[in-house]
């Protein structure tokens, strides 16, 4: 019994089925990477990632933006940013725009675990691009970003 019946892709559609693939396999690489690499700072890549959210934000955030800058579910990041304010790394402060969305800050443990595992990830990446084309990669971050553009325009035009 048949299920559902297969669109046929186009030649793109097929190349791009391929490629998210291979992007899910890399991204299960990557994360267990990072999280070899920050072991020792008592970090995983998910931790790491929201330290490195907030800092690339450059003002305090509530937990919902910092989600939405990771693309990730707010739930997840607040369980995550629970656990690191029971470490010292983070602290919340009032929202003056917002009573009950607090704000999250990096503390100076915080900012030094960043610092540390930034440390760690220079030589890391540097040796994970090694002989890799400087253009290829420029290539490919802007066929990545021109996705999320296009998955960002399906969910907008979901939500209308």
């Amino acid at each position: 019994m048949v299920l559902y019946k297969m669109t046929q892709r186009t030649p793109a559609g097929e190349a791009l089925t391929g490629m998210i693939l291979d992007i899910f396999r890399l991204n299960s690489m990557i994360l267990r990477a990072g999280d070899r690499l920050v072991a020792p700072l008592g970090l995983t890549s998910a931790r790491w990632q929201i330290l490195g959210a907030i800092v690339a934000a450059e003002q305090p955030q509530p937990v919902a933006w910092l989600a939405r800058d990771l693309g990730a579910n707010r739930q997840n990041v607040q369980r995550i940013v629970n656990d690191l304010q029971g470490e010292g790394l983070v602290a919340f402060e009032p929202n003056p725009h917002h009573r009950r969305a607090q704000l999250v800050v990096l503390t100076e443990k915080g900012r030094e675990a960043f610092d540390a595992a930034m440390a760690l990830q220079a030589p890391w990446v540097n040796r994970l691009a090694d002989g890799q084309n400087v253009a290829d990669l420029e290539t490919v971050h802007r066929v990545v970003l021109a996705l999320r553009a296009n998955l960002a325009r399906d969910e907008a035009e979901k939500n209308d």
